[in-house]
């Protein structure tokens, strides 16, 4: 499946927001504030396709998803009760491969997604290798029983324990182990795209 090859940094720089949570991008806004490129090109003024088309990028990118898985998403949630927009980020945020990395398995998504489609992650128990599947209120994500595999997953775990964990998880670090509370709720989840924006490009 085809990927964003874009540098992480450059786009990151182009939104002037760290929207893959990684503190490194942190450091390279304050040092580089300014986007990539001619820094004396004039600033284009950007029409309301144009916002939209940004708030759609950035939420895409953030979760590593083809422009093909994400305007599904959005369909679905769409097809759902309740708000669209909030539906979707729920959605986004039940994806097994973001809960890994919210939980603190992994560094990143694109890291996350590789453990769960290699076979490294289970859920309830049971290897799962399809990152796109959706956890629910009970479900345990743990590790598969192999030395090795606990080895790297105690080391990363470790590595990103300052991350905070979202409320909706509980994890316990010595067992490797999350456990889902409950559905997100919008208020549980980062704010790093306007998602009313993201349904009206969606909606025309």
């Amino acid at each position: 499946m085809a990927r964003n090859s874009t540098a992480r940094g450059k786009i990151v720089r182009r939104f002037g927001l760290n929207i893959y949570g990684n503190q490194k991008y942190d450091r390279l806004l304050k040092r580089k504030p300014a986007a990539p490129g001619n820094p004396k090109r004039g600033r284009v003024r950007q029409t309301e396709y144009g916002r939209q088309l940004v708030e759609k990028q950035k939420l895409k990118w953030a979760y590593g998803l083809s422009e093909r898985q994400f305007s599904n998403l959005f369909y679905k949630a769409k097809a759902m009760k309740g708000v669209t927009g909030d539906n979707m980020l729920m959605l986004l945020e039940r994806r097994l491969d973001n809960v890994v990395y919210r939980i603190g398995m992994a560094t990143s998504r694109a890291q996350a997604r590789q453990l769960v489609s290699h076979g490294h992650i289970l859920l309830n128990g049971r290897k799962v290798t399809i990152p796109s599947a959706l956890v629910r209120p009970a479900d345990k994500v743990s590790v598969r029983d192999r030395k090795p595999t606990k080895d790297l997953l105690r080391k990363l775990m470790a590595d990103n324990s300052s991350r905070p964990v979202p409320p909706w998880i509980t994890v316990s670090r010595d067992d490797l182990q999350g456990t889902i509370e409950v559905i997100p709720s919008r208020d549980a989840i980062p704010t790093i795209a306007e998602e009313q924006l993201i349904v009206e490009f969606y909606s025309k």
